[in-house]
């Protein structure tokens, strides 16, 4: 647990622009949201591998917003129920369903489809409050940290000139 904590704060400390950390987290949204095995799931994956994302971030905030999935599973099962159940949208899902990708997509499944909806739905919102809370964790705390007469006691020592050149970073 304190490896993930150090790595994420390697991250939101690191040069790495934050809205490429804001979009790792809102796609690890949508996967962690959603049920793993779903073919919206390897489009999001494809996304993630083809756009400038931090991977890093990803992979860290995909386990944790699904465990979140877990606890409101039976807000996102209502949600699909909702929608699968619309009388004005049950020829879309006949004709969807009578398609073979369709099967694959498992929007069928009311978590599936109540996940997908819950997830499209906070990906924006999400996107730009983590690019908010990003920045101004760099601009306040980051910044405060690095005025300190202990950080910069420790900068100046040694052990931090060998850490940084092991880890190949600048500070």
């Amino acid at each position: 647990m304190l490896n993930l904590i150090a790595e994420f704060l390697k991250i939101l400390n690191s040069e790495t622009e934050p809205r490429q950390i804001s979009l790792a987290v809102c796609f690890a949204l949508i996967i962690g949201i959603t049920p793993l095995y779903s073919l919206h799931n390897l489009i999001v994956l494809f996304l993630v591998f083809i756009l400038r994302v931090n991977i890093a971030t990803f992979l860290l905030a995909w386990p944790l917003i699904a465990g979140i999935g877990y606890i409101i599973d039976p807000v996102l099962h209502q949600i699909g129920m909702a929608a699968l159940t619309e009388k004005s949208w049950e020829g879309l899902w006949t004709g969807l369903y009578n398609n073979p990708v369709f099967h694959l997509a498992r929007f069928n499944n009311t978590i599936v489809m109540g996940g997908l909806i819950f997830s499209m739905v906070m990906f924006v919102p999400c996107f730009f409050l983590s690019n908010y809370l990003v920045k101004r964790y760099r601009e306040t705390f980051l910044s405060w940290v690095e005025k300190t007469r202990l950080m910069k006691l420790l900068k100046a020592s040694k052990l931090f000139q060998v850490y940084q050149t092991v880890s190949g970073g600048a500070s």
